[in-house]
């Protein structure tokens, strides 16, 4: 589990594709606490473990499923990538609960400065956007966000100056695509009302019975 609160960057050095899936190297731009073989990281907010651990670097495997939801299968030697190591149970809760498993992929579709702000507009398959609300929260690349507003196609979101400066979001364009996993607690409340709307429950219904 994670927070999308992230720690800092990295830089992909060695890409080494394996039957379907792939072996990635990567390269701490800060310093990680202890980082240990088996334990979990999320890299531009997919949850991976590590596999090996030299000076410099650490590994982790790319599985064919990972490679076809996220943006990983367009890595190239020198991309940068956001890195979080996993929650500990008493850290505090900053940002929202993020589990690292990447629901689909986005694409930027406008970027407007703000004054020292920055404010994306990210498009996704409309089947995710019943999960995007307003005010909600929505990882991207990771990153825990507020969505500002939802639009037909997307939604946006707000970066502020120090986001845009410790992660990877800064040096994203128009055009350029992004992991996104949607809000945990939102998927599964959809989950379980699906059968019920199938029903006929409607809101006259609630109202009728007492719980609206």
């Amino acid at each position: 589990m994670f927070t999308g609160l992230v720690e800092g960057k990295g830089m992909v050095v060695g890409i080494e594709r394996k039957d379907q899936g792939a072996n990635l190297q990567i390269k701490p731009l800060f310093s990680l606490n202890n980082l240990k073989i088996g334990e979990s990281i999320a890299i531009d907010g997919a949850c991976l473990t590590v596999t090996k651990l030299h000076k410099e670097t650490f590994e982790v495997e790319l599985s064919p499923e990972t490679l076809l939801r996220t943006t990983f299968r367009y890595f190239q030697v020198g991309t940068e990538v956001n890195l979080e190591q996993a929650l500990q149970l008493g850290d505090r809760l900053g940002g929202h609960l993020v589990t690292g498993h990447v629901d689909t992929m986005g694409v930027i579709k406008d970027k407007k400065e703000w004054g020292s702000h920055t404010v994306f507009t990210f498009g996704i398959p409309g089947e995710w956007m019943r999960y995007i609300v307003e005010k909600g929260s929505v990882a991207i690349d990771g990153v825990s966000l507020t969505v500002n507003r939802c639009l037909s196609d997307g939604f946006e979101v707000n970066i502020i100056p120090h986001t845009a400066r410790i992660t990877t979001l800064g040096k994203k364009e128009i055009g350029d695509k992004v992991n996104i996993e949607t809000d945990l607690i939102g998927k599964y409340v959809f989950k379980f009302l699906t059968p019920w709307l199938k029903t006929g429950l409607t809101e006259d219904f609630l109202k009728e019975h007492g719980f609206w």
